[in-house]
């Protein structure tokens, strides 16, 4: 049975012209990207305000084969169909329901290309509405131990206008929780990279810019300490506020490229 990275070679061809498509007609800029460890497992850690162009932009700023983690409803073709159109219902009201009616052929061949494709390029399923995941953290745990570079996206893939930042949607524990087992259990300090995306929030089809801002790596071992809820907790919030730092920072300090 042929690898993750060996399904994502074949079907880069295809990606690359989605994640084009997905981004249409946005333009993508990116500060930091050398950040991000070419080698080695890592996890790359953002917000999530753009639905599926913030996985499209990760990609197509990183070199290294990457796993996202998603929601399982994309998996299946029916329910990401959903998603497709409450999204576009959501962003442009009925003229959203308009715009699902003319992509529609074009829309049945992205909706069947993801949902039979996404698992074999080791996208790692997870339940948006129940509280554990304990098979994702599983998955995610193995992705390290094989060296890989797993991205997990905060948030439900929209803006929160009531939240105290409407951009960044408080973190999860998950990713704390799997750093610091793979650093306690198996001697291994995962650098965890934070990043934070701007632009995406926009509706597909809007022009505009995409910033992508990654900051430097953090460690479990600099919160360690008390007990283990304690250690999560600490860098569950080091994290986010690391990548709320970075996206007041693309605003306030506009970038190209770089």
């Amino acid at each position: 049975m042929p690898s993750p990275e060996e399904e994502l070679r074949l079907l880069l061809p295809v990606i690359d012209r989605l994640t084009k498509a997905a981004l249409f007609p946005k333009r993508l800029a990116c500060r930091g990207a050398a950040r991000i460890p070419e080698t080695g497992p890592v996890l790359l850690v953002s917000n999530h305000c753009g639905a599926i162009k913030d996985p499209a932009a990760v990609f197509r700023i990183v070199s290294r084969p990457l796993f996202f983690n998603a929601n399982r409803m994309l998996f299946d073709r029916g329910e990401l169909d959903f998603l497709i159109r409450k999204h576009l219902r959501r962003h442009l009201k009925n003229y959203g329901l308009v715009l699902d009616r003319l992509l529609g052929p074009l829309k049945t061949v992205f909706v069947r290309f993801v949902s039979t494709n996404i698992a074999r390029v080791g996208t790692i399923p997870a339940d948006m509405y129940e509280g554990s995941n304990l098979t994702a953290v599983s998955l995610f745990m193995d992705y390290l131990r094989a060296g890989r570079a797993v991205v997990s996206m905060q948030g439900r893939g929209r803006v929160h206008p009531d939240d105290p930042n409407p951009y960044v949607r408080r973190f999860g524990r998950g990713i704390p929780y799997i750093a610091f087992r793979m650093k306690a259990g198996e001697g291994l300090d995962i650098p965890v990279v934070p990043l934070s995306i701007f632009g995406t929030q926009r509706a597909w089809g809007i022009p505009g810019k995409i910033r992508v801002n990654v900051g430097l790596p953090l460690y479990i071992r600099d919160f360690l300490g008390g007990d283990i809820n304690e250690t999560v907790e600490r860098f569950r919030a080091a994290l986010q506020e690391a990548v709320e730092r970075l996206l007041v920072e693309s605003l306030r300090n506009p970038f190209s490229s770089g």
